[in-house]
Parts: structure tokens; sequence; C-alpha cells
């Protein structure tokens, strides 16, 4: 299926124009309204700032007033999660509309969307749902891709899922379909790195191992975000990806680990859940940006020499 461009842009306002602000080497948080007044009022942060798509899918009104004051002096990273990237059926074209929509309004540094699926028929699942690595969802995924890149006009960074649950019908490795993805449609990769630590202790592998096999090249955005722990019903550790508590040491490890071979990606503390003061979140974006300078320039030297 080939998107109409000139549908997606039927009946938009002109998109205000933003300044092109660098985020190379720079940690970020998510935007949450209720912080809007402490941002402005403070000092201006260094870093930037991601949104959900789907909270801006509205003509106007203070959702956007908002982050149009926000966009005006920092990099955005807008944050699809709706597309339903590997489910079997067509992609909505009407939801494609509205995320081009975005993407032509704010100008963001980065686009994103989940290997995930979340659609079935008519019904949709608040959920992102993990797919089988197989042939046929590789063809499903890399031509839903190839549908967004050329709707928006530019790369899509595919992030990989936390998941809870594997398929006996997979025929590749979790990464190894990731790098196909890449292949094949050109896109690039945000790798959340909370998300690996969950599925590994979930799954029982090793987080190190799928790391070292991960595409880092590809990657253009790092997510770190909490994760909390309950237990399975063998007693069993189950890791759930909740987004409302500070970044894990253990993940914080791995993060760092990825920064020393791969340099200093911009990287995003994820918090949508039970959610902070400002000056809470700032520090954990503090702490992702030190990891960034120190462990990055280490890297930079050693890959010099």
């Amino acid at each position: 299926m080939k998107t109409d461009l000139a549908a997606c842009s039927e009946g938009e306002a002109p998109a205000p124009l933003f300044p092109a602000r660098p985020v190379a080497g720079l940690a970020g948080t998510s935007f949450k309204p209720q912080h809007l007044k402490a941002i402005l009022s403070g000092p201006k942060p260094l870093g930037f700032f991601e949104v959900h798509a789907e909270n801006y899918m509205g003509a106007g009104g203070p959702p956007h007033r908002a982050l149009e004051a926000i966009r005006r002096d920092h990099p955005v990273s807008l944050h699809g999660v709706c597309m339903s990237i590997g489910a079997p059926q067509p992609l909505d074209r009407a939801h494609l509309a509205r995320f081009h929509a975005l993407v032509q309004r704010y100008e963001p540094a980065f686009v994103s969307e989940h290997l995930a699926w979340s659609t079935h028929d008519n019904v949709y699942f608040n959920d992102l749902l993990p797919l089988p690595y197989t042939e046929m969802t590789l063809m499903t995924v890399c031509d839903h891709i190839d549908q967004v890149q050329e709707a928006i006009g530019r790369k899509l960074l595919l992030e990989n899922p936390s998941t809870y649950v594997l398929y006996r019908e997979s025929t590749m490795s979790e990464t190894d379909f990731i790098r196909a993805v890449v292949r094949r449609t050109g896109c690039g990769l945000l790798l959340d790195v909370n998300n690996v630590f969950v599925s590994a202790t979930n799954h029982g592998f090793s987080a190190c191992q799928y790391l070292a096999d991960f595409p880092l090249a590809a990657v253009g955005e790092i997510h770190l975000a909490g994760h909390a722990q309950q237990s399975d019903d063998e007693d069993g550790p189950l890791l759930i990806d909740s987004h409302d508590r500070p970044v894990a040491d253990a993940v914080w490890g791995l993060f760092a680990s990825v920064v020393e071979r791969a340099a200093a990606i911009p990287t995003l503390i994820k918090w949508d859940g039970d959610i902070p003061e400002w000056p809470r979140l700032q520090a954990e974006a503090a702490a992702a940006q030190a990891i960034l300078d120190r462990t990055g320039i280490h890297a930079r030297s050693s890959h010099a020499a």
C-alpha cells in the first residue's frame, strides 16, 4: 500500500517553523505538562524532551500550546505508541496522517515507534504486544515501516520491546530480526536498555550478550526507564516495564557498557507513571548526561587510538 502524502496533508494549517537545535550527546526526559511551569521558569535544561505522539493528535488547545513552548527552546523527540507496526492488517491511514502532520508541525529531532502490535480487526489493545520472529512477520513489519517512512519523508527509529512471553514459532532471534528490518528498510533503531534488562530477566538470557549482538551502528536514540518487580506463577522474578520509578543500577551499568562501545548516543529518561517533581526527573537526566560525558569521551579516545 502506498501512502498518499497529499491526503495526509489535506486540511493542515501551515506548520510553524522551529529552530534546529543540536541533540548529539545529550540526555533528555519525557515531557509532562505538569512540569511546564518549572521548566520555563528555571534554568534552561541542556537536553531534549520526548512526547507521545498520540497525546497531541488534536488540532490545538492546551496540549499544543505547551508543546510549542517547549519546542521553541529545545529539541523534541516524537514517540508513537499506537501505530501497531507488527499487526497483520494494514496500517490505519487516518492515524498515519495525523502522525505525519505532527512531524511536519514540530520538526522533531527523532521520530520513533515500537516493534510490537496493539490492534486486531477493529479492536485496540492498550498494550504493546510481542511478535513471533518469522519471515512472514518480517515482511509485514518491513512493509509497514516502508509506508511510515514514505509518509513522513524521513527515517523512523524502531524500539526493541520488553517481553513477557515468547512464541514457539519464532525462527530467528530478536536481534537477528531487528538487524534484518534495518537492512531491508533503512530505518534506524531506538535502543531501550531497560527493555533489554526486563526481557533478559523474564526469559533467562544474558542482557550483555543481547547488547553485544545488537546493531548499535543503527541506533539513533537510547531510552532508560525504571521497572517494577513481581513474581511469576513459579515464584520466579517477573519484571514489568512500568516507567514509574528511577532507573535501576543494573540498567545504568548496561547503559554505560553501550556508551563505551557506541559513544554518546542521545539518551532519554522515560517516566510515565507516579510522576515525580521536575527536579527529581532532572536528576535522572543529569546522571545519564554524566555517563554520556565521561564514558563517551573515553570511548572516543579509545576508538581514536
